[in-house]
């Protein structure tokens, strides 16, 4: 038992001086299949996130298929600190996938969390949680046998005692930083079910590792919430990312934003001279830096300016003709940008003053 303890406090220890060198960051871009993709991870690293997932990388495709892995995993000197994120169902298979990518990451991540329907297929994601002794395992092969860090990013179970002993145990067998997404497998919609925040302090409060919170991050306002909430050392966003990458850096969707009467917003907030379409230059710009495949910049060019596309139907018609054609190319995004620009209604992002 004292071996045991000796162990474990090695390990903590180990995670904390680990979380330490990569800068404690609390801002970070959250995995996202298909959006998390090096371009925009740089985009909002310039904005302000402080480190950032990988999308979900299937192990076993990645060690079988080279056109998967020059595809889906891109990075640079500057994308740091970051988390490479892998859904599992075989230690082996994961630890080879895991070392191949060691040398260029902070952590590798295992994906507990994935309630889509693909997760259950695949008996992958938060489909884990039904079998405790392989996701012990996954994990323990990694810690063994790396030389970086192991992370997790779970879900709730719907007893917070199950959760509170999930969490220990992935502790126990050797993650060093746990990610907690406040809500169960079943709450998969986040419109219609809001994080459980005091979930996730309860789980900081009984595990020693670094802890990250996920859920109900709109704006400023509410990372600051969460952080006070949870107790937690950082937090993960990801669809709200994906309309405002700036988000981090302050900026906020005219939508959250209490227009035309200074009274009412105290006067904290003004026109900080960005909006989505300068955002998307930017990351087009980004794009033709670090090549991505198309489907990823489409389903961004919609996410940014898809308010824009209410005014303009015509021109979102044109783009999604060009995609069905695979036609595709940056002349052409450039030129809808100005298109936008000139028919379109300026829909202003705001900036705490």
């Amino acid at each position: 038992m004292n071996c045991y303890i000796l162990s474990c406090d090695s390990h903590v220890e180990r995670a904390l001086t680990h979380w330490n060198k990569v800068g404690k960051p609390k801002m970070i871009v959250a995995p996202m299949v298909n959006h998390s993709e090096l371009p925009f991870r740089m985009l909002c690293r310039k904005y302000g996130a402080e480190a950032a997932y990988t999308p979900m990388l299937h192990s076993r495709i990645f060690i079988e298929s080279k056109k998967y892995r020059s595809q889906e995993f891109t990075t640079c000197q500057d994308d740091r600190p970051l988390l490479v994120q892998f859904c599992a169902n075989d230690p082996a298979i994961l630890l080879e996938a895991a070392q191949t990518v060691e040398p260029y990451c902070d952590y590798v991540d295992i994906n507990l969390g994935c309630p889509r329907r693909i997760a259950r297929t695949g008996n992958y994601g938060a489909f884990l949680m039904d079998n405790l002794p392989l996701v012990k395992s996954l994990v323990e092969n990694l810690a063994l046998n790396l030389k970086i860090p192991v992370s997790c990013k779970i879900r709730l179970f719907p007893d917070l005692p199950d959760t509170i002993n999930y969490a220990k145990m992935l502790q126990d067998s050797g993650c060093s930083l746990l990610a907690v997404h406040g809500r169960t497998r079943l709450e998969k919609d986040s419109r219609k079910s809001i994080a459980n925040w005091s979930a996730i302090r309860a789980v900081k409060e009984a595990v020693r590792i670094p802890v990250l919170a996920n859920g109900n991050i709109r704006h400023m306002d509410d990372i600051d919430s969460c952080l006070r909430e949870t107790g937690a050392d950082g937090l993960l966003s990801a669809e709200s990312l994906l309309r405002n990458p700036a988000m981090f850096a302050g900026f906020r969707l005219a939508e959250w934003v209490v227009m035309g009467n200074e009274e009412d917003d105290g006067g904290l907030y003004k026109d900080g001279g960005l909006d989505q379409c300068d955002l998307l230059v930017e990351y087009l710009k980004l794009c033709e830096e670090y090549p991505v495949p198309w489907i990823m910049i489409l389903s961004h060019v919609h996410n940014m300016v898809g308010d824009w596309f209410v005014d303009c139907p015509e021109i979102r018609d044109e783009l999604n003709r060009k995609a069905k054609a695979n036609g595709l190319t940056f002349e052409f995004l450039y030129g809808m940008v100005h298109r936008l620009r000139e028919v379109g209604s300026r829909i202003p992002l705001y900036v705490k003053g």
